[in-house]
């Protein structure tokens, strides 16, 4: 079940998560933080089971039906189970929205892949590792 830990987001169980979907710098881990300390629309989600913290999820709406991920992480241990696809798809049927987009590395490009999402190569980023721009278009005969 996903619930926001927004306020929660320097608790250590979920600062440790989000350091799992940054780069593991302290400064990148800062700025994730200050990302939903500072800006009220960013949400940030938990997938909580049987009171045990196993993934996150950060997303931003855009108001036209659109959503951006802005974070995913799953606690090591419990990748490969479906946690992280099963947090996107709960997120989609809170939301509603028509498209989720979402910018990855090469590590985590099959997930979005295995999801249905189409990737798109962006290139080299300025750190020398290549982006992709992932985008899941809903269909109206999923929503019903």
């Amino acid at each position: 079940m996903l619930q926001s830990v927004k306020r929660q987001v320097r608790d250590p169980e979920v600062a440790a998560l989000l350091e799992l979907a940054v780069f593991p710098d302290p400064e990148h881990v800062e700025r994730a933080i200050r990302l939903y300390e500072e800006q009220e629309e960013v949400q940030l989600l938990a997938y909580v089971e049987e009171g045990e913290t196993l993934g996150i999820i950060g997303y931003r709406p855009t108001g036209t039906g659109e959503i951006t991920i802005t974070h995913i992480a799953v606690e090591p241990e419990s990748r490969g189970l479906g946690y992280g696809r099963g947090m996107m798809l709960e997120l989609m049927v809170m939301e509603k929205p028509e498209r989720v987009i979402a910018e990855t590395d090469e590590e985590a490009v099959d997930f979005y892949r295995s999801i249905g999402f189409a990737v798109i190569g962006q290139g080299l980023s300025s750190s020398g590792l290549e982006r992709f721009r992932c985008v899941y278009s809903v269909d109206e005969d999923e929503e019903e």
